[in-house]
């Protein structure tokens, strides 16, 4: 093992002459000195024995202003970096607690099963007379029963709040009754729909707990984020302090921006690569004759951030450096993996076995290996989604490569703090994807390095989520008059709604729930069961998919991968939810093309202007996948497009959108034959930079633009989100729209691409195949309407 001396591993990196020419920017972020406070008088004194023991003289300001906060009764929000030891602020006052108090109770949520197992380690590992114990989806029924009769402190998640001990709370009666505090880890997590659903699921505890005479106090956890005692205030409903003043020691990092290599195209030619061709002997973009790297109608293309990383994880295990690597996908993880490994097995076959993928999807004992593996150094490299970017205790990391953009600020300081933990120097690599808002970003190193994360965004008044939640509020005790406040604002217009619809009846006592089964709320806006992915000549269960993802992941003729295996999807089984595949190693991937059409339903805020109009409002959206096309994984270039027979699916959600006049497109010089294409590309642009002005992901939204849509009359480009009822992205984008569609003419009018790539107008979640587009005409459309709205 090495260790990373000053830039080590960052002059090595521009050692190299193809790589050096994809840096676009390094930026050193200065090491800080931490700052010590006293224990408080009230922790007990064989805790804090055991932190001393364990080399914690003191702890740092902001834990103890957290848990002197806790301890007076007050809930708080502890918003501060990466390995800044959150966890000792909330665990001071909690197991100080439940040692004086032996009938105290206590519950600690995470988004994963990963990060409550790490917290229970980290407590017993303390020595203490508390029981602790998980309870998830992996706990065995038996476990379970001593879980709710024994255990002091419950680490779970708000999936298992929601299904396994709310609806159970009688079960839970004793539990509850002493619950003392709710710790909420990693709670920049909860936006979005997900979001919604947990505040909801937070406010219903509140409704049992008191119901049983307990007031909890909440302890929440979350990385730097913007405002976050507003976050923490609308996800549990409470007044909530805040301690963000960081007061823990940080190593120096070098935080490097790259962009892949443009993949040259054009006739055969046998002379020296220029600067657009890399100089390397991957055959995977050599310009040694031919079209190279041809992208959807003829567009280069950049080698994918997945290559590179793979690339960058090999060479950096070779060195010695331990590097976890972020992708987007579970697909991404087993990629990366897969060709890392590659890379080093032709050089050195033992390093090849120290690299690994983590993922969702895996079976639970699959997971925990894969943790004890990593935590022990017996893995240099692993490629896994954002289930690692969470505060899981992972020492002694050197590097974290994070490919493609993660969608916030907040995740991506995230994924870089998991290195350097230890307060030596570390490596922090953003590899761009061709994505129009990578490409701004490692451009505009002021958009990374220069503004505030951002806020959770998150809607606690969505009536598609708050609906369901009051039907499982009513379902586990009848709702009174008193309980409609706890749930906001909007709670007794969606009651009515309820009790219209029959799905609850008002009695003097309150309003019950009608049906004789539970509600089924899925938090995690999946869309039903998840998909089960089995091979099919063996029977064997190879992992799961959530259904919302199924149409386009695994449809017939989809490429799988598994622990570093191949798949290709024989036949999906909608009303069995089963995917049967058979092992197979296709030298293509497959995307799923989606055709959308969108109809306007209520507008509710608007913009007038002249020749722009911007609106926000209610829109439903109907889509369907109607192929798939073959491409080559490491260059993107198109192989061929089959068509596929799935049924629609139905979205009513929340929007933002403009239209413009026939005499603003004449003005701007695009012509009746480009308007189709200038404003299918300007769509694009759009969808792609909303991220940098709201908390998501590209992936989270969708768009759709039209010369004439007979709903406004006009020529119209709407961006919408993913998620029935909305999740406060399509608002954002409203409150921001001049900002956002400036940073969208920008991004199109920098990109040096002559008709529209990827890094610019195209997009790889296209339904009509990136067909028309008109760069030119986009940008002149964008200059014309961002000057009258500026």
């Amino acid at each position: 093992m090495v260790a990373l001396g000053e830039s080590a591993v960052l002059a090595d990196l521009r050692a190299d002459v193809r790589r050096a020419r994809c840096v676009t920017h390094v930026e050193s972020v200065a090491a800080r000195v931490g700052q010590r406070s006293p224990w408080p008088d009230w922790v007990d004194p064989v805790l804090r024995g055991r932190w001393v023991a364990a080399g914690i003289d003191e702890p740092w300001t902001h834990q103890a202003a957290a848990a002197e906060a806790a301890h007076a009764g007050h809930s708080v929000v502890l918003a501060t970096g990466t390995a800044s030891g959150k966890s000792l602020g909330y665990l001071m006052p909690v197991l100080s607690r439940l040692l004086a108090e032996p009938s105290a109770r206590a519950i600690y949520l995470a988004p994963t099963k990963a990060l409550a197992h790490d917290q229970l380690r980290a407590v017993r590992a303390l020595r203490l007379s508390v029981r602790a114990a998980t309870f998830d989806g992996d706990t065995p029924p038996a476990e379970r029963d001593w879980v709710r009769a024994h255990a002091g402190l419950v680490l779970t998640n708000p999936d298992m709040l929601h299904r396994g001990i709310l609806p159970r709370h009688r079960q839970w009666a004793q539990f509850l009754r002493g619950l003392r505090f709710v710790v909420i880890d990693e709670c920049h997590g909860y936006r979005g729909v997900f979001g919604a659903h947990v505040a909801a699921v937070i406010r219903r505890l509140r409704r049992i707990c008191a119901r049983y005479g307990a007031k909890p106090v909440f302890l929440l956890a979350s990385a730097t984020v913007s405002d976050p005692g507003t976050s923490a205030g609308r996800l549990t409903g409470l007044d909530v302090q805040v301690v963000d003043v960081d007061g823990a020691p940080r190593g120096p990092m070098d935080f490097v921006l790259y962009e892949p290599p443009l993949l040259w195209t054009g006739p055969p030619r046998t002379n020296t690569p220029t600067s657009d061709t890399p100089t390397s002997d991957d055959d995977t973009h050599r310009g040694d004759g031919g079209t190279q790297g041809e992208g959807e109608n003829g567009a280069p293309v950049r080698r994918s951030a997945t290559a590179e990383a793979a690339d960058l994880l090999a060479d950096l295990v070779a060195q010695g450096v331990r590097t976890l690597v972020f992708v987007r996908s579970r697909r991404s993880a087993e990629v990366v993996a897969v060709g890392a490994r590659r890379a080093l097995g032709l050089v050195e076959a033992d390093l090849a076995d120290r690299i690994a993928a983590y993922r969702a999807g895996y079976l639970p004992e699959e997971r925990r290996e894969l943790e004890r593996a990593l935590r022990a150094g017996e893995l240099l490299g692993v490629a896994a989604t954002s289930a690692l970017e969470l505060g899981v205790d992972i020492s002694g990391l050197d590097a974290t490569v994070t490919a493609g953009f993660p969608g916030t600020l907040a995740s991506l300081w995230q994924q870089a703090g998991r290195a350097g933990r230890d307060g030596r120097r570390s490596l922090a690599v953003l590899v761009a994807r061709d994505d129009p808002l990578d490409t701004y970003l490692v451009h505009h190193p002021e958009a990374v390095f220069g503004r505030p994360v951002e806020a959770s965004v998150f809607d606690p008044d969505n009536p598609y989520v708050l609906g369901p939640h009051l039907e499982c509020a009513a379902a586990e005790l009848p709702l009174a008059d008193g309980d409609l406040e706890l749930f906001g604002p909007a709670a007794p217009r969606v009651v009515d709604d309820l009790v219209r619809r029959g799905r609850l009846r008002r009695r003097p006592t309150g309003w019950y729930w009608t049906q004789r089964t539970r509600p089924d709320v899925d938090i995690r806006g999946t869309g039903g069961p998840p998909v089960r992915i089995v091979e099919a000549s063996t029977g064997r269960l190879l992992g799961t998919v959530d259904a919302a993802a199924s149409h386009s992941s695994v449809h017939h003729g989809a490429v799988y991968l598994h622990q570093g295996s191949s798949y290709v999807v024989d036949e999906l089984d909608l009303d069995e939810s089963v995917a049967f595949v058979h092992e197979e190693s296709p030298a293509w991937t497959t995307i799923a093309r989606e055709h959308t059409d969108i109809r306007v339903v209520a507008s509710t805020r608007e913009r007038i202007l002249p020749a722009v109009a911007v609106h926000l409002g209610v829109v439903e959206v109907t889509s369907q996948v109607v192929g798939f096309q073959r491409r080559i994984v490491a260059t993107g270039e198109v192989l061929g497009q089959e068509p596929l027979d799935l049924p629609p699916r139905q979205l009513r959600t929340r929007g933002v959108w403009y239209t413009v006049t026939d005499e603003l497109l004449a003005d701007a010089a695009v012509t009746p034959t480009e308007v189709p294409g200038a404003v299918h590309a300007a769509e694009h642009a759009a969808i792609g930079l909303l991220p940098l002005f709201a908390t998501c992901d590209r992936w989270d939204i969708g768009g759709v633009s039209t010369d004439l849509h007979p709903d406004t009359g006009r020529t119209s480009v709407f961006v919408y989100d993913g998620h029935a009822g909305g999740a406060g992205f399509a608002e954002r984008g409203f409150l921001r729209f001049g900002e956002w569609l400036a940073a969208t003419r920008d991004a199109v009018r920098a990109c040096e691409c002559p008709a529209g790539c990827p890094s610019c107008v195209q997009s790889p979640k296209c339904g009509n195949g990136n067909e028309p587009l008109d760069k030119a005409a986009a940008g002149r459309l964008l200059t014309a309407i961002t000057a009258l709205i500026s």
